[in-house]
């Protein structure tokens, strides 16, 4: 069993999944946020900065320049993943697109992130039938493949995407680029419980997350949320980034320990109002 499985199959509430981007603001401030969100969650997604990140919203983007502009380089965020996991058992994936991959050659950057502590790999633009040559080489690598299906994948593409993944299957909440919103969309809940129907992987929901009442809505349909944005406007707006990532996860952490892993649907009782989300 991967570590990523075994954290779902030792939680009776849904998993937390911080996401910050490796190098943010730049390679020093970066590891004491990113050090921080693996205490606070579950497991962690740590981005490697891109120029061109086609499923990033303009908040990633802004921390993936600040990131690309502090020198940060495929090989150097896997150091911070190296850093970050020697005061850390939290398992951690990493999101990285389809151009830096290949160019740091598909082999060598799984070698290099197993051996740095990596548990996980995402790649979203990078379509499932034609990851051949990531899947071979992650297996080699004993990391686990999560893919992404949104509300515009067909039954047949999420049945391919679950059967490839590995550890948990990444559902993209609604047609757009990541980003905090106000409400939830309208089509997560759908997601799930279509992605549930074709596969006993661990189903978890990203892209719009932002809020305590968010997590908590999706968490009591899915095995866990993925919450990005968020952390990073709360460190952006901060004096002290590090508080203000511990803060909104920790209020993140307390609306999903209310909620048991495949709790009541949407349409239950709403959840209780939150003065600071």
């Amino acid at each position: 069993m991967s570590r990523l499985a075994s954290v779902f199959a030792g939680l009776h509430r849904p998993a937390l999944i911080p996401f910050l981007m490796a190098g943010d603001p730049d390679p020093e401030r970066c590891i004491p946020l990113l050090r921080a969100a693996a205490r606070a969650g579950d497991i962690l997604e740590v981005g490697i900065p891109f120029s061109d990140p086609i499923a990033d919203g303009p908040t990633i983007q802004r921390a993936g320049g600040r990131a690309l502009r502090a020198g940060v380089t495929v090989a150097a965020a896997l150091e911070i993943v190296r850093q970050v996991r020697q005061t850390a058992d939290t398992p951690v994936v990493v999101l990285t697109y389809a151009n830096p991959l290949l160019q740091f050659g598909v082999d060598r950057f799984c070698a290099r992130a197993r051996a740095a502590g990596v548990d996980g790999v995402v790649v979203p633009d990078l379509p499932v039938d034609e990851a051949d040559l990531l899947i071979g080489s992650a297996r080699r690598a004993d990391l686990d493949t999560i893919f992404l299906v949104a509300p515009t994948t067909s039954d047949a593409r999420l049945a391919l995407a679950a059967r490839h993944s590995r550890g948990f299957l990444y559902c993209v909440s609604l047609t757009g680029v990541t980003g905090a919103r106000d409400a939830l969309p309208p089509e997560a809940e759908a997601l799930v419980r279509r992605a549930r129907a074709v596969t006993s992987l661990p189903v978890c929901v990203g892209f719009g997350i932002a809020t305590p009442q968010q997590a908590q809505a999706l968490g009591r349909v899915a095995d866990g949320v993925i919450v990005g944005s968020a952390l990073v406007e709360a460190a952006e707006r901060a004096t002290d980034p590090v508080g203000a990532v511990e803060d909104l996860l920790g209020r993140l952490r307390g609306s999903l320990a209310a909620v048991s892993r495949g709790g009541p649907p949407l349409s239950g009782p709403a959840p209780p109002p939150d003065a600071t989300g």
